[in-house]
């Protein structure tokens, strides 16, 4: 029962609080954004709120973005490198930015889930710990999978100028079943999503001739990227194909 609330809960949280708060730090107002960032925070990975406006959303597609998988790397690769790696270009994007002291972020990020942490302790002591550790890491590898799937092997080319050309909708990975998209607020919409950040989700829209679409569903698509030869198999023969089209 205990091992069946945990699945449970962290997928409820990977799957349906990561799409919120996902939503809320791209809220045109501050008050949401930050409500976003603290629920990012509870999940003991504040810095996303920082590194996906600032890294991934300018730098999508290019190998300066963290979160953007390479053609031929695993999950099990990309985990560790997406994750310390957005923890360390968000905290220099903020720090560009002038934030200084306790204007910047990341103190209040750490903050937080040190606060979250020292709660679990009061509650339940080391195993309460554990338990919120263990569940925001599963939780907050969803969303680093989900990442993995919706960038995987796609690169902007670069210009004569050697900057990599402007995003465009084959830059991200969508998928198009209607009732794993409604409950993830629309976030396999994805190209429109890089393209129009602050639409709302409601309103994100889906064009099979423009932007590249997956065989299935996300969630299907997250299980199979746990199997690498197998998700090579099926993307490395869609990448081809989209390369071909891309040619013609």
């Amino acid at each position: 029962m205990t091992l069946a609330l945990f699945f449970a809960l962290s997928l409820w949280l990977g799957q349906v609080s990561n799409s919120n708060a996902h939503e809320m730090i791209h809220a045109s107002d501050r008050a949401t954004r930050r409500m976003g960032a603290a629920l990012c925070t509870t999940l003991l990975f504040g810095h996303h709120a920082s590194a996906h406006p600032l890294v991934h959303h300018i730098h999508v597609a290019t190998d300066a973005d963290p979160n953007s998988a390479r053609k031929g790397e695993s999950f099990y690769r990309f985990w560790p490198r997406a994750w310390a790696g957005s923890f360390r270009e968000g905290w220099r994007a903020e720090t560009r930015r002038g934030r200084r002291g306790l204007r910047h972020p990341y103190p209040w990020y750490l903050a937080g889930s040190a606060a979250c942490l020292a709660l679990a302790w009061a509650l339940a002591g080391p195993g309460g710990v554990l338990a919120w550790g263990l569940v925001a890491v599963y939780a907050h590898s969803q969303l680093i999978l989900v990442d993995y799937v919706q960038h995987y092997g796609l690169r902007r080319a670069p210009g004569p100028d050697g900057r990599p050309e402007r995003q465009g909708p084959q830059h991200s990975w969508n998928a198009a079943p209607w009732y794993s998209a409604a409950m993830m607020l629309n976030a396999p919409h994805h190209s429109d999503h890089h393209l129009n950040a602050g639409r709302p989700f409601p309103a994100l829209r889906l064009d099979p001739a423009r932007m590249p679409v997956l065989p299935r569903g996300l969630p299907a698509m997250g299980a199979l990227a746990l199997v690498p030869p197998l998700w090579r198999r099926v993307m490395h023969r869609r990448l081809r194909a989209l390369e071909r089209n891309q040619a013609a």
